[in-house]
């Protein structure tokens, strides 16, 4: 019981920084993929802009977007935190 509770914690993490925008300097944006061993969990993506800040949060089964579908980064997250 203790082996099939521990597969759905936390397992692997992946960061990717990245600049989304070109008129802007720096990568201060980022996709964190959060993934329990079964390569499920959610990916955290934080746009930052000269005029705000935003952050958005998609739910990943099976290393896919569950109802929405992942940007770039979000996949290149989560292919970091599955290979580690």
């Amino acid at each position: 019981q203790v082996q099939e509770e521990g597969k759905r914690h936390i397992a692997k993490i992946g960061v990717v920084r990245f600049n989304p925008f070109a008129d802007t300097g720096g990568s201060q944006s980022f996709t964190l993929a959060i993934l329990d061993s079964e390569q499920s969990g959610i990916v955290m993506t934080s746009l930052f802009a000269r005029h705000g800040h935003r952050w958005y949060i998609k739910e990943v089964s099976k290393s896919k977007g569950k109802d929405f579908e992942l940007s770039k980064e979000e996949e290149r997250a989560i292919k970091i935190a599955t290979h580690i």
